[in-house]
This record gives C-alpha cells, sequence and structure tokens, in this order.
C-alpha cells in the first residue's frame, strides 16, 4: 500500500488534470520517460504499462524505439528489484516480437543480451526465466542477432536452463532412471531455449561448433527426446524444437567436429559387391518386414545385411551422440510416433545430414537405419499430405541409397512410393508439391535406379513411365524438372533388355529424349539463385549425352530452417500487474521464431567432383 501511494503521489503532477478524481491515461513519451524517474513504483508500472501497449501493436513498438525507450528498458534489466526487472523484461518481450527487425536489432544495439544474460544467471524465479528464454527466442530469429546470442549467451542457457532441468545431469549421477517418463516442470523455459538454440544454429559452421562442444548440451537435448518418447508426448513445440536443433547440429557434422579426419573415407562409399537380394535380416514377418522379404532366396542366411560397428570401451558423450547408431532409434521412434510435420521433417532431415559425406560414421548410419526398419518407414511417409515431409523423406532415401544394399532394396520396393509422388495420375489425392520436392523425388528415382535393370521394371510397372514423359512433354514443368525427369527416363532406356517391351507399351525412343523447349520458363528457386551443375549419366559402355541437372545426386545434405517459415507458441494475452494503470489482464505475450536456412552444399557423383554451395 505504501508503495502503490508512493506511485501515485509521484505521478499527481503529470496525469492529474482537472478535478480532483479524475484520471487521464499518459502519452507514450510520458511513460517512456517515468522509467527513469527515481522511484521504483514508477519505474515498475511504466514498464508494464508498457508491456500492455506493445502487445500484438507494431506501431506502439517502432514508437518506443523512436522514442529511446529500449535503451532504458534493457538498463532496467539490472535493476535490483525483482518487480522491475521482470516488467522490463516482458515489456522487451513484447517488443522483439513481429516482422520489424529494428526492434530486434535496437535491442542488440544497447547490450540488450548480455543485460539479458546476466538477469537469468542471478535469477532463480521459473517464471522470469521463461520471459527472459522468450525474449532471447524472439531476438534470435534476426541474423545480426544470432553470433551474439551463441557468443554471450549460450553457455547461461545451457547451465542455467538446459542442463539442470532437462533431467539429464540427474539420471547421468544415478539420480533417477535414465530417460524415466516424467513431466518439465520447465518445459517453456526449455522450449524457448532450444527454439531460441534452433534458430542460432543455421547461422554459420563457427555457431554449430560452439553448440556441439557446448558441454552438457547435446546430452540434454538427447535426453529430452528420449523421454519424451518414452512418454509417448513427441508431437509437441519442445520436442519440435529439440529435434530441429539436434539435425542443425547434425549438418556437416563429419567435417566439422575435431578429429574428423579419423573418420574419413576415401574408398567409394558403395560398400562392396551387391548382395543377391539378402532379406534375411528382416524376418519373414508381415508388414514392413514383408516389404523387404519379397524375392528371398533359398539358403539365404541374411549375412549380407549384418554391419560390423566397433564396440565403444568408453560411453559416447557430447557432439559423440550427434552420429552414433544409436541415434538412428531415436529419429526412427519419432518417425514412427510423430504427427508433427516438422518433427517428422526434421527427423528424416538427421537422417539425411548423418548418410551424407564420406566417413564411416555415415556407413554405420545407412545400414543402422535398415537394420532398425527404417527404409519401409521413411517410404511410407512419401504419402504424407506435407510437402516439406515428402521431401524430407526423399531426401533421406537419396542419402541412405548410397548403401548398396540399401539402393537394392529401395530400388526393389520404394519405388512405387516416389512414383506416386510425381505429377500426373490418380493417387495424388489433389496434392500438389512444390518444384522443390518434385526435383528431391527425381534425383531420389535417379539414385535408386543407378544401373539396376529389376528397379527400372518396377518403375515401367507403377506407372511411372507415364508420368514421367508427361513431365518432359506438357510444357507446364519447370527446366530443373524437365532435366530430371529425362535423366530417369534415359536410364530407363538405356537397358537394353527393356527396350522391346517399352515399344509394345507403345513408347519410342524420342519419349526418353529430353526435351526442353517444352519447359515453362526457367526455374525459380526458393532463395533465387540458380545453380547450373551437371551429372552424369551412368556409364554402362554406351556413349550418351551428359543432361545438366541441379541439386540431384547422392550426398546432398537437409536443408535447415526456412526463413519464410514462422513459428509460435500459442496465442495468449498481455500481462499487466495490478497497480495505478488498472486491474490484471492476464497471461503473457506471444513468442515468434524464424526457422532459417543455412547454405545447402551437394555433392555430385562421379570421382573427385566439388561440392556446389548456393
Amino acid at each position: 500500500m505504501t508503495m502503490e501511494r508512493g506511485s501515485m503521489a509521484s505521478l499527481d503532477s503529470t496525469l492529474r488534470k482537472g478535478p480532483p478524481g479524475t484520471w487521464r491515461q499518459p502519452e507514450l513519451p510520458e511513460v517512456i520517460a517515468m522509467l527513469n524517474f527515481r522511484l521504483d513504483p514508477v519505474k515498475i508500472n511504466a514498464a508494464a504499462f508498457l508491456q500492455h501497449l506493445t502487445f500484438k501493436n507494431d506501431k506502439v513498438k517502432s514508437e518506443v524505439r523512436r522514442l529511446k525507450g529500449i535503451p532504458s528498458l534493457v538498463s532496467l534489466l539490472d535493476h535490483p528489484t525483482k518487480d522491475v526487472h521482470h516488467s522490463a523484461c516482458g515489456a522487451l518481450k513484447n517488443i522483439s516480437f513481429g516482422r520489424d527487425q529494428e526492434n530486434k536489432i535496437a535491442i542488440k544495439n544497447c547490450d540488450g543480451v548480455p543485460a539479458l544474460v546476466r538477469l537469468l544467471r542471478k535469477t532463480h524465479d521459473q517464471d522470469l526465466t521463461d520471459t527472459i528464454t522468450g525474449t532471447l527466442w524472439n531476438l534470435s530469429s534476426h541474423d545480426s542477432v544470432k553470433m551474439e546470442i551463441v557468443d554471450h549467451a549460450l553457455h547461461a542457457l545451457a547451465d542455467e536452463v538446459v542442463v539442470p532441468h532437462s533431467g539429464w545431469e540427474r539420471a547421468s549421477h544415478g539420480g533417477e532412471e535414465s530417460c524415466k517418463p516424467r513431466h518439465l516442470e520447465w518445459e517453456t523455459a526449455l522450449t524457448n531455449t532450444a527454439g531460441c538454440l534452433r534458430n542460432v544454429s543455421s547461422e554459420r559452421s563457427e555457431a554449430r561448433r560452439k553448440l556441439r562442444e557446448c558441454t552438457g548440451l547435446v546430452d540434454s537435448l538427447m535426453y529430452v527426446v528420449q523421454s519424451q518418447i518414452n512418454r509417448k508426448d513427441v508431437d509437441n513445440k519442445l520436442v519440435e524444437n529439440c529435434v530441429c536443433l539436434l539435425r542443425n547440429l547434425s549438418y556437416h557434422v563429419h567435417r566439422e567436429v575435431p578429429g574428423c579426419e579419423r573418420y574419413a573415407e576415401t574408398a567409394p562409399v558403395n560398400q562392396g559387391p551387391v548382395p543377391a537380394n539378402k532379406g534375411g535380416c528382416f524376418g519373414s514377418r508381415k508388414g514392413k518386414d514383408e516389404w523387404f522379404s519379397k524375392g528371398k532366396k533359398d539358403g539365404d542366411d541374411g549375412s549380407g545385411d549384418v554391419v560390423d560397428i566397433p564396440k565403444r570401451t568408453t560411453p559416447a558423450k557430447g557432439y559423440e551422440l550427434l552420429y552414433q547408431p544409436e541415434v538412428v532409434r531415436v529419429y526412427t521412434s519419432l518417425l514412427r510416433e510423430s504427427k508433427n510435420p516438422s518433427v517428422l521433417e526434421a527427423a528424416a532431415g538427421a537422417i539425411q545430414n548423418l548418410c551424407a559425406g564420406r566417413w564411416t560414421y555415415g556407413r554405420y548410419i545407412r545400414a543402422t537405419v535398415r537394420l532398425e526398419k527404417g527404409l519401409p518407414m521413411i517410404a511410407e511417409l512419401l504419402a504424407h499430405g506435407n510437402d516439406r515431409v515428402v521431401r524430407a523423406m526423399s531426401g533421406a532415401l537419396r542419402n541412405l541409397s548410397i548403401d548398396n544394399r540399401n539402393c537394392q532394396l529401395l530400388g526393389l520396393h520404394a519405388v512405387p512410393h516416389l512414383v506416386a509422388n510425381l505429377p500426373g495420375g490418380q493417387s495424388q489425392s489433389g496434392r500438389t508439391l512444390s518444384e522443390e520436392t518434385v526435383v528431391s523425388v527425381l534425383s531420389t528415382l535417379t539414385e535408386v535406379l543407378g544401373n539396376s535393370v529389376d528397379a527400372a521394371k518396377t518403375l515401367r510397372t507403377s506407372q511411372g513411365i507415364e508420368r514421367l514423359v508427361l513431365i518432359n512433354k506438357d510444357g507446364k514443368r519447370s527446366e530443373r524438372e524437365v532435366r530430371g525427369a529425362g535423366q530417369v527416363l534415359q536410364l530407363v532406356w538405356a537397358h537394353k533388355e527393356l527396350r522391346k517391351p517399352l515399344e509394345k507399351d507403345g513408347w519410342k525412343k524420342t519419349d526418353f529424349m529430353v526435351n526442353l523447349s517444352a519447359t515453362n520458363g526457367p526455374s525459380t528457386r526458393a532463395n533465387g539463385t540458380y545453380e547450373d551443375s551437371t551429372m552424369p549419366l551412368l556409364d554402362r559402355g554406351e556413349k550418351r549425352d551428359m543432361i545438366p541437372l541441379n541439386d540431384l545426386g547422392p550426398e546432398a545434405y537437409s536443408t535447415l530452417d526456412q526463413r519464410e517459415r514462422r513459428h509460435t507458441l500459442d496465442e495468449t494475452t498481455d500481462t499487466l500487474p495490478r497497480g495505478v494503470y488498472g486491474g490484471r489482464k492476464g497471461s503473457l505475450p506471444l513468442l515468434d521464431s524464424y526457422d532459417e536456412k543455412l547454405i545447402v552444399c551437394i555433392t555430385q557423383t562421379g570421382p573427385s567432383l566439388p561440392y556446389h554451395c548456393y
């Protein structure tokens, strides 16, 4: 009561005009001036009122910035009084939300990130931690703030939020059963922190290096995801942010982790001769196992599916957890259980990233995905209704097909799933897939078909020829799609034993030639650039023209989070504490997070071909 009286008395001369007892709402410049008033109750009420005014009001946010209110709010984060810095942080959280990047830059330019970190390290209040981490998540969506967060906030976020509140630390010291299903008391702060780190992890290799090497961070993220899998609660924002972050940290992992040269393989990544239709490791059960056991021959002992993975002498920890073969079970569990498109996309993207490149663990993981029944699972998800999920599954299969055994199985069984995603036919149920996704599917078909006549036969019986010729000739597809379709058609025509059956079906040699004159203008890429790289046809002793083809070939990397996508928490309303400005209006402001897209590097087939980045 004393504080409230002091607050009222200090404002009387400014806010009361006219007869006693009347009250007017202060103008914005007056409220900002009150942030620097000598009495704490005035500062508290002014900051709380700014939080109220800036909720979902971009015009007011811009005005606060123009009137130099942001530096005053940031300075209040170091105030010793809890209510002062709590209200100031709430206002900054609202101001930092939204697509007006100038607000985020203004907070950064007055050292807002270090101030938020200092407050995070000294507070033990859960609500305040939620607000601080939410503000950092909002700020992390702008490129210019990302490395500021990595350099100044990473260790505080790990030490104060992720490690202590994930449960991993207690479990690792025997405090509780490993990954025991339980409710996460600090779920909001963990979600905010994972969202923030998810954004900054797409900035550059230096950011990813620092995140990977941050003590306890990867261990805690893995623990949270596994714990949520055990609880069968994998569709929430916490899991999404954690898995997307793990996917980003898996990008170029074989080239960026310390000592990566130990795992490099200079020999071709295809593992030896193709086994003769061995499917024994999948048994004779129905469902997904039957997907593989079809065509099994007598005397097949399944040895062709066994992979010799050396036993570790010490448990993996830190960034090593990202690429251990055991991590495949985490991602396949998510693919099996999740309904969240972003989780599905990230899990497939992590597999795609780990299978890229010529390195030992990539070889182990390709084989482990097969042993964990991941191939049929990913192939079936090609029928998903979300365009980005389809593209992620296609990309994962493309890199998994580097393994000869995987390529053979996919050639026998996954081709119809891939064909179903090509334009034309009745099986798409009205789905319209983007150019990027269609090109990805064509790229995967190219890899899966390879030099396999059986895969080409499956393509023919799946009505794949009809759809490919339609892409090639209907004049409505982009140049990249036409080139991709032509690549696959020429692979089919290269099998001389298929030419008579194809001619009986009514096809002519000209149907298998690329028809670039029928394209619908130049390709438009999501990032506004076009890379005219090439991938030669597989040589089977016959001279053929090389078809320029963009973005095709194995060892591609999963794109990180797309810039144009927007992720927010459930919508709530603003907080206005009791005081001179009226009653409490309840709840917290929104958070936003824009997923960012990292440079995506791909390699082409063939010896010593360079990476192409766009």
